[in-house]
């Protein structure tokens, strides 16, 4: 007993320079909300039983002191296995909710949700006659549905849930809650390779976004390298071609001269190599105003997605599909969640 008090001690001092006060009852709720929200992950998300879970690990009533997780968790104190084991499950899940959902884009989500996706909205033009969407400068085109690109489907990604943020986090040994650049995104579905780079072209000549707020080592292209696509685009000026020959000529051209370029594609073990897609992070300023005055500001960083029919047909089944990419990041974070390595 005379361990546990001194134990709690250290405890309590660790929690304060963590960020969490124990004097100060609004902070140990904080910390019980994050037990709570742990448990919930770990048996509606990872798939674990509440049986599974020692019962005076789960309980408050039973746990009685937030600060008996870190007592458990330490080897020196000679408590069970099974007590140790979950309880580190525990309080990795609970600092990793701690860091997700402690940062300046959670308390301002509506904002940034606006600015970012109303820029793009602004350019998406749904054509009540063929029922076709619109990639088009709608304000100064006269006739939008000629002066346009066809998309078969746009899609703006709402925030990520702090649970898929948890599950993400514990599943890479890399990723920090500060990294995670995907959490707002948007999706563009073309009919056909030569659209995917007509889309680029416009996002650019629009200045719908900004390149020199685009993160280099956050981009990927494994569908189609660019300097490869410039070669084709030019034999395809030379011979006339029409419109609906060129997916069957770039995907041939891509076939006999793809091995002499290099794809670049950002390092994720969790995403197979066959979902193919051009993706790139960029950042906007977001203004934060109170009464019409702005108070501050802060960049914002979000994911732009660009693929064709193919592409996205096979992001929605077999080994690509988004279901598949979310059963291996699980089970990378349950092998994490126990691992006794990171």
């Amino acid at each position: 007993e005379f361990r546990r008090v001194l134990f709690r001690s250290k405890a309590i001092t660790f929690l304060k320079t963590y960020g969490f006060d124990c004097e100060k009852q609004k902070d140990v709720e904080k910390l019980w909300y994050y037990h709570r929200r742990s448990i919930v992950l770990m048996t509606e998300k990872l798939g674990y039983s509440l049986g599974d879970i020692p019962e005076e690990l789960v309980d408050r009533k039973k746990l009685l002191d937030i600060t008996k997780l870190l007592f458990y968790c330490s080897p020196k104190n000679h408590y069970s296995e099974e007590l140790q084991k979950w309880s580190c499950a525990l309080l990795r899940c609970i600092h990793v909710f701690v860091h997700a959902e402690n940062d300046l884009f959670s308390s301002y989500s509506e904002e940034i949700q606006n600015q970012v996706l109303s820029d793009f909205q602004k350019f998406i033009y749904h054509d009540g006659q063929t029922h076709k969407i619109l990639l088009t400068d709608i304000q100064n085109s006269q006739d939008p549905s000629k002066e346009s690109i066809e998309l078969l489907h746009f899609q703006s990604k709402p925030f990520k849930t702090s649970s898929s943020t948890v599950i993400k986090l514990l599943a890479r040994l890399d990723a920090l809650a500060m990294k995670i650049f995907d959490r707002l995104g948007v999706r563009f579905v073309t009919k056909d390779i030569f659209d995917v780079f007509a889309v680029l072209r416009f996002l650019l000549d629009q200045h719908l976004i900004s390149f020199p707020h685009t993160m280099p080592d956050q981009s990927s292209n494994n569908l189609f390298p660019v300097k490869l696509f410039m070669e084709a685009v030019q034999i395809m000026k030379e011979k006339q071609m029409e419109k609906k020959e060129t997916q069957a000529f770039l995907k041939s051209f891509l076939r006999d001269n793809g091995s002499q370029y290099d794809l670049l594609r950002k390092a994720n073990d969790q995403t197979h190599n066959e979902f193919k897609f051009i993706k790139f992070i960029t950042r906007k300023l977001i203004h934060i105003e109170k009464d019409g005055k702005r108070m501050f500001s802060f960049f914002f960083p979000y994911e732009v997605q660009i693929m064709d029919e193919e592409a996205y047909e096979n992001m929605n089944s077999g080994p690509t599909s988004h279901d598949s990419y979310k059963k291996r990041q699980i089970d990378s974070a349950k092998i994490r969640l126990f691992s006794k390595n990171t």
